[in-house]
């Protein structure tokens, strides 16, 4: 099992951020973590990565417990995240920031800057290694995000919509890339709105609503949850979607 999260709760003030939640990720999978805005989603990856100490609960990283350490720790170990709000050294080119991933594992410059290089080719930045990071699309930030955690040579990916604010044809690049950094050996966690990369990239789903894990199963067993309907369209109009469905 490369991730093992165990009863993990996060509290702010007064609020349950997160509620004793639990998933696993086995080796080479890639596992979606999917739910409303503001159910916890990104406070539960923080928990997981070691950026917010959590109040409850055990992480389990590749067989070790993981919970409590530093970042830094985590990171060495082989598990990244990538974030939201992408916040690139808008000053390096693009070459020197997945450089910056890079020297977590090679000390030496050249090989440093020679691995950089083959990771842009592996997200198709190939073309763009001498542009500064402030002149890039959303697009390319998102892929610039991907390459500098993928620089670090990590066992487990922690995606946070990496697809947010792309156009389809994006999308779907995004998405092979995902595929292949997975046929690589990298076992993937994401965190993800766009229900297409869902579907075509997951094979086991976990649902979270105001901190809870509501449900978890495949994609198809998840999407037609009828908890899972209400969490995301509230129950009326998910009682009246379920009875309009078309029986078998």
């Amino acid at each position: 099992m490369m991730l093992k999260v165990t009863g993990l709760s996060k509290i702010f003030g007064g609020l349950k951020a997160v509620d004793n939640a639990s998933l696993e990720v086995g080796e080479g999978r890639i596992v979606a973590l999917i739910g409303p805005n503001g159910a916890g989603k990104t406070t539960l990856f923080s928990c997981i990565a070691g950026f917010q100490p959590i109040d409850a609960g055990q992480v389990v990283f590749a067989g070790e417990d993981i919970t409590g350490k530093q970042v830094h720790d985590i990171a060495r170990r082989g598990m990244v995240r990538t974030f939201q709000i992408t916040q690139p050294f808008a000053k390096l080119s693009v070459h020197e920031n997945i450089a910056v991933g890079a020297y977590q594992k090679f000390k030496d410059r050249d090989q440093a800057w020679e691995h950089a290089r083959s990771i842009a080719t592996q997200v198709g930045m190939s073309a763009l290694l001498d542009q500064p990071a402030a002149d890039l699309t959303v697009a390319g930030r998102k892929r610039l995000e991907l390459a500098r955690t993928l620089a670090t040579n990590p066992k487990l990916l922690l995606l946070d919509e990496v697809m947010a604010g792309l156009n389809p044809s994006e999308i779907v690049e995004i998405i092979e890339i995902i595929q292949k950094i997975r046929a690589g050996g990298v076992t993937v966690l994401l965190i993800e709105h766009v229900m297409q990369a869902v579907m075509s990239l997951s094979e086991h789903i976990y649902v979270l609503s105001y901190g809870k894990i509501i449900a978890e199963g495949s994609p198809q067993a998840v999407v037609n949850n009828k908890a899972v309907v209400e969490a995301y369209l509230g129950r009326g109009a998910a009682e009246k979607m379920l009875q309009e469905a078309p029986h078998a």
